[in-house]
């Protein structure tokens, strides 16, 4: 299958299931586990193209884990740039699975729950803090 191709389906079964959750208060539950069960489709994707991946020729010269050029090197090979961008993808739609999940025991209104998922899909990490900070803000104020 072409690159392109699982590219874009890749991204739009992220998309898919962050449209979901941006649902969730209409059915948090099955919203949690829809958005968990995509992630967990593009996991086996990214395993697929990682395996691809690493049996399309021989490892790149100085590919290693051990130093910033090491990495780049890594993602020299679009195969290889894909499975990092479906490693992504997955991930940041598992953590937005999780937001949406314990938002309302944590007492995060959902349009501040919106506001941490744009955030975590477009720069997961940046994401996560917010609703981590938030979700501490909140249930301090409570008196947890």
């Amino acid at each position: 299958m072409p690159l392109d191709l699982l590219f874009r389906i890749a991204s739009t079964i992220a998309l898919a299931g962050w449209i979901i959750l941006a649902l969730a208060p209409l059915q948090r539950p099955l919203a949690v586990l829809v958005a968990r069960t995509l992630a967990a489709v593009l996991c086996g994707g990214y395993l697929a193209v990682l395996i691809h991946a690493l049996s399309n020729g021989p490892p790149i010269p100085g590919a290693s884990f051990n130093s910033l050029d090491g990495v780049m090197a890594l993602l020299k090979t679009r195969e290889a740039f894909l499975a990092g961008w479906v490693h992504y993808l997955a991930f940041d739609l598992f953590t937005g699975a999780w937001e949406a999940e314990t938002a309302p025991a944590a007492r995060v209104p959902h349009w501040l729950l919106l506001v941490c998922l744009a955030l975590t899909f477009l720069a997961g990490p940046i994401g996560l803090l917010t609703y981590l900070v938030l979700r501490a803000a909140r249930q301090r104020s409570r008196g947890l």
